[in-house]
């Protein structure tokens, strides 16, 4: 900055601001004590913790709302059919069951209703604390983004964005986004997802393990005609045949060893020949069932249903005389990935296209409810229970297991989808976004690491900066939206006190990419290495600045004790912010803990983030008007908001004291009596001794400039003129007679 451009006021403007400056101490102090005594006012508890009587008014006639689940937080729905009264759904609040923390570190809370087979029937909010709709966006954007999930089924594949592929599975759903919110969309997704999963698995059958929309898709186009011998070779029909030598092996040893008679006195003898076959994968029902049966067993499927075919002779049977058809079977039990899958009699009459071939074998159809998350990708592990009793009147029961696994060939079904619920899939959409940025990131660490030859000359140095900047404003700020803020530290810190998981960063990938490196930079570098060229509201102050310079506008620049004491009102921002995050985290009454978080929401909006980069300037006037103001007194007052305000800054310049190297060079003559580059620092955070305040640097390399160059550095232009110096010496008598 030229010191031309410099305003130097009077002293006795200067005992004027001293005066403010104090004014502004008081204000600071009555601000604390209503803050104090806020905290002491009762204010309504937050949105979340709903009675039956709440839930029926949102639930009116037909429908019947139960008593709360002693078990699982929700509520039963039930509607009267006739005389009969039936279960609809149910009701759960995804705070109960899946509380996933958002980038404020407090989970949204939404109301969650499903039908009886799975459908939403609705969600709606109850409560959120995501910062871009909290003001910025506002919440009717998020209410019409949870509308979409009404009659959506669960176990379809959820994906936000993107359009409906008309070659795609019937499955594939595609929920609109919030544009400028994504990842809390994803956030808030997550949240309904693994509440009504958790739901579904514990009340409505589905699978206690993998998300059933994950799962493989049978193919419904391989429609052809398999010969016995055929579905034999490809796996399609798998056998298991057991003479009674292998049952009694199985109990040798045990008190059930030689209990069967029969099995003794023939032991080749057939004890069970067992055939099993995914019998709803169309070609495999086409070539074992009659057309008459196969039509029939279609009609008892409904979509996503699976159905297993048992063709057995022998000994053992799998429906004894006992066994009441259309129940589940005791002597054949399904697992998948170890978890129990229930099989169900169908309790149909099929008739086999070749019944020859097999000898008059008994056939029974078993089904698989959809819900139950059966996935045709992975084998499928039978188990059929032997159990032998020896005495009388309290018999001791000796059980041992047969197994088979039977596994679908590949050209039967289509692989299961990407998991499009977990942050994972964020990353993968990403994916080219984030190598641009990493790309980014590593020419800045470069830059920082080369920078003496970065700043050998001046002009390259500025030519680099602005593109740099051009590239933090543009591509880091408003397309990757990873503008980091005290709000990410404060959710952070919510979550860790609630005893939350983080996880909820992965979903916004360039955020975390930035988070990463500003923390490991501040090693090497301190603060400055992203407030200096990361921080895309920066840029624009910078920018700002360069135009104000431009139009030779009149320059602020404070003494240095001024300045001094001003760069405190940031950490003193910081400090307020803290407070409320401790307050609202750790206490235990909502009459204290809930105007902390809204002390805390106030707070956070002294950085003009969310509305100059998040939400680009499209917000209600002050907000825009305050995030534009500042941007504009940078072109008076360099930087004023980053160097005196920013409470994020202020976070990272307390951080940075963990800094291992001075990287800036400085010399012996640097302040005695040099201070050419403290006078030109813009950000005047080179002490008088000549020394850098790192907590204040912003790595912008004009003092390297300054101290590499022979015609700016001072100590150097003095040895130059040294070095030039030629000595004038006094002519002898001799020459001056001749």
């Amino acid at each position: 900055m030229a010191q031309a451009d410099i305003l130097q006021a009077r002293p006795q403007a200067w005992r004027h601001c001293a005066r403010r400056l104090r004014h502004c101490s008081l204000l600071a102090l009555a601000a604390a004590v209503a803050l104090a005594a806020a905290l002491a006012l009762p204010v309504p508890a937050e949105a979340g913790q709903l009675d039956r009587a709440a839930v029926a008014q949102l639930f009116p006639a037909p429908l019947m709302v139960g008593e709360r689940d002693a078990e699982l937080p929700v509520w039963p729905l039930y509607r009267q059919n006739a005389t009969a009264t039936e279960l609809a759904g149910y009701v759960f609040e995804s705070a109960d069951l899946a509380p996933v923390p958002g980038f404020a570190g407090v989970p949204p809370n939404l109301l969650v209703a499903l039908d009886a087979k799975g459908k939403f029937i609705g969600v709606s909010l109850l409560s959120q604390h995501e910062p871009v709709f909290l003001e910025g966006l506002g919440e009717p954007p998020l209410r019409q983004f949870l509308a979409q999930y009404k009659g959506v089924p669960l176990a379809s594949s959820i994906r936000i964005g993107g359009k409906d592929d008309k070659s795609g599975s019937a499955r594939d759903v595609h929920l609109d986004g919030v544009a400028k919110a994504t990842a809390s969309v994803r956030i808030i997704n997550q949240s309904v997802l693994s509440a009504a999963l958790k739901v579904a698995r514990a009340r409505l059958g589905f699978a206690a393990g993998r998300d059933p929309s994950l799962a493989a898709r049978v193919r419904e186009d391989v429609d052809e005609v398999l010969s016995l011998e055929r579905m034999v070779a490809q796996g399609v029909l798998q056998q298991l045949r057991v003479p009674n030598r292998e049952a009694e092996a199985l109990f040798k040893g045990t008190p059930g060893a030689a209990l069967d008679a029969e099995a003794l006195r023939d032991p080749d003898g057939v004890f069970l020949d067992l055939r099993m076959a995914y019998v709803s994968v169309p070609a495999v029902g086409r070539s074992l069932l009659s057309p008459r049966s196969w039509n029939k067993l279609q009609a008892r499927l409904e979509p996503g249903d699976h159905a297993l075919l048992a063709i057995w002779s022998g000994r053992y049977t799998l429906m004894p005389d006992e066994f009441v058809r259309g129940s589940v079977p005791d002597r054949l039990v399904l697992k998948q990935q170890g978890l129990p899958l229930e099989l169900r009699d169908l309790d149909l009459d099929l008739t086999l296209k070749e019944p020859a071939a097999f000898g008059g074998a008994r056939v029974a159809a078993f089904r698989v409810i959809a819900q139950a998350g059966l996935d045709p990708g992975l084998p499928l592990d039978f188990a059929l229970p032997l159990t032998r009793s020896k005495g009388i009147v309290f018999p001791e029961r000796i059980t041992r297991e047969l197994a088979l696994q039977y596994r679908l060939p590949q050209r039967y079904y289509i692989a299961g989808a990407a998991d499009e619920k977990s942050w994972g899939s964020v990353w993968r959409a990403r994916a080219w976004e984030l190598g641009i940025l990493s790309a980014g990131l590593l020419a800045l660490a470069g830059a920082l690491m080369l920078q003496r030859r970065l700043a050998a000359n001046g002009k390259r140095l500025q030519r680099f900066r602005i593109a740099y900047l051009l590239f933090t404003a543009g591509f880091v700020g408003y397309w990757a939206q990873a503008q980091l803020s005290i709000v990410n530290v404060a959710g952070a810190m919510q979550a860790l006190a609630a005893g939350r998981s983080l996880a909820y960063l992965m979903f916004d990938p360039a955020t975390l990419l930035v988070w990463v490196f500003a923390l490991a930079a501040l090693l090497a570098w301190g603060r400055g290495a992203y407030c200096g060229w990361l921080c895309p509201f920066g840029a624009l102050q910078e920018f700002s600045a360069h135009l104000g310079r431009v139009l030779r506008l009149p320059q602020i620049r404070l003494r240095s004790s001024a300045d001094v004491r001003l760069k405190w009102l940031k950490f003193a921002a910081l400090a307020a912010i803290a407070i409320n995050v401790l307050i609202a985290s750790s206490a235990t009454s909502a009459a204290i803990a809930a105007p902390a978080a809204l002390w805390q929401e106030r707070l956070v909006e002294l950085e003009p983030f969310k509305t100059a980069i998040t939400l680009g300037f499209v917000r209600s006037w002050p907000y825009v008007a305050y995030a534009a103001g500042l941007v504009l007194l940078s072109a008076f007052w360099f930087k004023f908001f980053c160097r005196y305000l920013c409470p994020l800054g202020a976070c990272l310049a307390l951080l940075g004291r963990v800094r291992l190297f001075d990287w800036l060079p400085r010399r012996a003559e640097c302040g005695q009596p040099c201070q050419t580059c403290r006078h030109r620092c813009a950000y005047q955070s080179i002490q008088p001794a000549g020394t850098v305040d790192y907590g204040e640097c912003f790595q912008c390399l004009d003092c390297v400039v300054i101290h590499d160059s022979e015609d700016k550095c001072a100590p150097l232009l003095m040895e130059r003129k040294r070095s030039n110096f030629i000595p004038i010496a006094r002519a002898d008598a001799k020459e001056q007679t001749s």
